[in-house]
């Protein structure tokens, strides 16, 4: 290829991610209206208090309409909140593993019997397989506080970030938040910590084609010596919050 054709499908390529991205902005909801509806539970409120929903629902883009996929569900508040945001006419998966906890099984359950919840589609499939094979055109993938986990279980992370690319449309977004490991840590302490080194996990990511095209400072502590498990915290925990683009 030509440096002129270089130039021009970078240029192409820029072009279509800055519509994508002004078209996100211009049809962002109230995320503030989001987190303060009257129908949240006091327990979702009480996980508030350390995630700051507002500031990451916005980073996100989340918007009406969107077809999104969040990673390791959990007990599935941010599945709900990306269900808020995506309204009537989203569509949310919420991918857990079939080795989730009981709890987080019984807490997930017990939200899609909520009104809000109508637009959710739980999901029990393995991380590196997370959608059925006909589902695809996805607009945006959230992967909030669970990659860490996935490099002790038995997971193909290399399958599973090329999966996260293939579902995405052109242009799609993959947010991840997580907890920041020391650097050196690499994933040796995602179970024992709960943690994983911001520049190993960017790597890895981009490593199936993704391109980073923006960084979250909003929870970030850097008083946090990240040498505790964030599941016993002795004080702030330093997260990261990165987006990437297919």
């Amino acid at each position: 290829m030509t440096n002129l054709k270089i130039l021009k499908s970078a240029a192409i390529a820029a072009a279509f991610a800055f519509v994508a991205f002004a078209a996100m902005a211009q049809s962002a909801p109230d995320y503030a209206a989001i987190v303060a509806a009257s129908d949240r539970s006091d327990a979702d409120r009480e996980i508030d208090k350390r995630r700051d929903p507002v500031k990451l629902l916005a980073f996100t883009g989340v918007r009406s309409g969107m077809t999104v996929l969040d990673m390791g569900a959990g007990g599935g508040y941010s599945t709900e909140l990306m269900a808020r945001a995506a309204g009537p006419s989203g569509t949310v998966y919420g991918q857990n593993a079939a080795d989730v906890s009981a709890r987080a099984k019984e807490r997930f359950e017990a939200r899609l019997a909520k009104p809000v919840a109508k637009t959710i589609v739980a999901l029990t499939r393995p991380f590196d397989d997370p959608l059925p094979a006909e589902v695809r055109g996805i607009d945006l993938v959230t992967f909030f506080f669970y990659y860490h986990d996935t490099t002790y279980m038995p997971v193909d992370r290399a399958q599973m970030n090329r999966k996260l690319y293939e579902v995405l449309k052109p242009g799609g977004m993959l947010v991840i938040a997580d907890h920041s490991a020391q650097p050196g840590d690499g994933v040796s302490v995602g179970k024992t910590l709960h943690r994983i080194e911001e520049s190993v996990l960017r790597r890895e990511v981009e490593a199936a084609g993704f391109k980073l095209v923006a960084e979250g400072d909003f929870l970030r502590h850097s008083e946090d010596t990240r040498d505790f498990s964030v599941n016993r915290p002795t004080g702030p925990v330093d997260e990261f919050v990165l987006r990437f683009q297919k």
